[in-house]
Formats: C-alpha cells, structure tokens, sequence
C-alpha cells in the first residue's frame, strides 16, 4: 500500500528562490472526487501520470501513482477531466536529508505559493527554513483537488 505523509505551509517571503535547484512545470486535471477519493491525470514535459488518493484530511493519506501514455493524458485532460485544470510549477529545494516542493500556482490559482515537505513516517522531524510561514495542511482550500473546484482567485 503506497502513503504519502505530507505538510503543506504558506511562504513568508522570496528568498526560497535563491535555493531552487530544479523547476518543472504541471498541468493536471480531475476526473472525480468523491468524499473519500479524488483520480486525477498529471502531465510534465513528456511525461503523464494517473494518480489515485484518498481524500483523508490531514498529513497521512494513501496515494497511487501510474505512469501513462503522454497523449492519452493530453486527450484525458483536454476531454474529460472538469475546468479550470490545476497549472504550476514546481520548484525543488533539497534541504538536509529532505526536499521541499514548492508550488507556485498559475492560471486561476495566479498568486498562490505553497510548500510541502514529504515524510517517511508520521513521527519524523523537519528544520522548517526561515522563509516558512503557516502551517495549512488542514485547510481543505490548499488541496489541489479544492482548488480546481474554488480556485484561488475567486477566494474573499
């Protein structure tokens, strides 16, 4: 069974930027969530992925991942999957014995940037870099999956 433990936290400030060591952008769309499940279709550069998650609130959820065909993502995403899709790019910061992601949102997410840090277990410690702000691993508006239904932009 694959897990994904994960915090997501809001940024204080730029200076990230000056330790970003690789860049890829994403698109992604959602064919469905449901109260326990969301299945959405990734692509980057020349790859795609079809990814499967439970919907469990919090930073401990089950996740499954497969490696696609490009073009049947391209037509997935393009023809069923719901709007306004999921646009960012994602910046990698390699910080001790862990690597950061940020997601800088783009398209109707326009503005919003987001870290997240992934763990091997629920118990294990992270250094939390000066430019970390607050913790929104429980605020259901930063899922991905939210964010395509109550984009960013449309938020009071």
């Amino acid at each position: 069974m694959a897990i994904e433990i994960e915090h997501k936290f809001l940024l204080l400030n730029d200076h990230w930027r000056n330790f970003v060591t690789k860049s890829t952008k994403y698109k992604q769309g959602y064919l469905a969530s449901e109260k326990n499940t969301s299945i959405r279709v990734r692509i980057s550069d020349n790859e795609a992925w079809l990814n499967i998650k439970s919907a469990t609130i919090g930073n401990f959820r089950h996740e499954y991942e497969y490696e696609i065909p490009y073009q049947d993502a391209e037509e997935i995403i393009s023809n069923l999957c719901r709007k306004p899709l999921i646009e960012k790019t994602r910046h990698l910061i390699p910080i001790g014995p862990h690597i950061w992601e940020i997601d800088e949102f783009e398209g109707e997410n326009q503005g919003l940037i987001v870290a997240e840090i992934e763990l091997q277990d629920t118990d294990q410690s992270f250094n939390k870099p000066e430019w970390i702000g607050q913790e929104v691993t429980h605020d259901l508006r930063y899922y991905n999956n939210n964010l395509s239904l109550n984009p960013f932009s449309k938020w009071t």
